[in-house]
């Protein structure tokens, strides 16, 4: 019912309006503009703003468009493109939704829900950009890369572990995700090829989890216990228990080829480290901090890993510069180290690595 005047008030209720609507008028609508970020920033501005570049974005949008547009255009819809840009904008700086939407043209509440949308169906994209080697031609190449780097043979991944900054998640639990530098943080455990493309993600541990812990139950770790993976092998740091398909260095090698084969193991590893720093710099909001509920952390960590995979993929290689800051919080993050677990170098399975050593390393000298 609206109320016109007094000649219409029939009970209470009606006055009761009456009293509401001037008490309380309905605010008109505003509509913020909405820059067009394709034309009014170069190519080297875009990227500074946005961490990609303009052809990588396209290919992004153009892989989500049908899956985020919204289902009418009344009210000024925000469009696919505005979508994707703002959440890219967050993933950047990691700044406050309000920060973000002002910079988008967008209310913060909305900027909020857009965001999750696009960067979970991002993260969808995870089964066709983020895999490990499973054909016998995807296996080859893999090997052949960490091959080429150091002579290391069988090697189809480099695991390690990185930590992510959050929020206090609050709750019981919360003490759990305070890591040994006493921030909170994901424990993030990931596998790469020599290419820095990231081929396995789990992001689901606190920053207390130990590295050895994380992979212990991980699905990889079953899939390599179960034969996959044949004979091929992951290379890791001390941080982890030898396996017969883990290598780790040896923590006192003494002879030539001993020495050979840590230099090796350790430039084959390498690829696992700058993987981790190329996504920090490209998305400082890794390291800055997640400023998201704890159950959305997961889809924001894997979409930055998928965009990482999609950018090495089109030639988008070096991300933008960082500042101080975040070149600090990206050491920060990088350096949560636990405990080496790799004196344990008795058994079947030492005896891996040094079939590796007399039958490789021995060889080269």
């Amino acid at each position: 019912m609206i109320i016109i005047g007094f000649a219409d008030i029939t009970d209470d209720e009606d006055f009761l309006e009456l009293v509401h609507h001037v008490v309380h008028p309905r605010a008109p609508q505003v509509y913020r503009e909405r820059p067009d970020h394709f034309n009014i920033w170069n190519d080297t501005e875009f990227k500074a703003r946005f961490r990609l570049e303009k052809q990588v974005v396209r290919f992004i949008i153009d892989e989500l468009s049908e899956q985020i547009s919204s289902v009418t255009d009344r009210n000024q819809a925000v469009t696919p493109t505005e979508m994707v840009c703002t959440a890219l904008r967050f993933l950047a700086i990691g700044s406050f939704l309000q920060v973000v939407g002002d910079f988008g043209g967008i209310h913060k509440s909305t900027a909020s829900r857009k965001i999750y949308m696009v960067v979970e169906a991002i993260a969808q994209l995870a089964q066709h950009f983020v895999r490990m080697p499973r054909t016998e031609a995807e296996v080859t190449n893999v090997r052949k890369g960490f091959f080429n780097i150091a002579k290391l043979p069988r090697c189809v991944g480099a695991l390690d572990c990185t930590h992510v900054k959050i929020q206090s998640p609050g709750g019981i639990d919360a003490e759990s995700y305070r890591n040994r530098k006493g921030f909170f943080s994901y424990n993030v455990q990931a596998i790469c090829s020599s290419d820095l493309k990231f081929q396995d993600i789990v992001c689901r541990w606190p920053g207390s989890a130990h590295d050895s812990n994380i992979f212990r139950n991980s699905r990889v770790r079953n899939d390599f216990e179960n034969g996959v993976y044949g004979d091929n092998l992951l290379v890791a740091d001390s941080g982890y228990t030898i396996k017969p398909y883990v290598i780790t260095p040896l923590l006192n090698p003494h002879t030539r080829a001993e020495h050979l084969f840590n230099e090796a193991q350790i430039r084959t590893r390498n690829p696992i480290e700058r993987s981790f720093g190329v996504l920090k710099r490209r998305f400082p909001i890794l390291s800055l901090g997640i400023r998201l509920k704890q159950e959305k952390v997961e889809a924001v960590v894997m979409s930055t890993v998928v965009l990482h995979n999609i950018a090495l993929s089109m030639g988008d290689v070096e991300p933008p510069e960082i500042n101080e800051e975040i070149a600090a919080a990206i050491e920060l993050t990088n350096n949560v180290n636990n405990d080496m677990v790799g004196h344990v170098q008795r058994g079947i399975n030492n005896s891996v690595r040094y079939t590796l050593i007399n039958t490789y390393f021995q060889n080269l000298l």
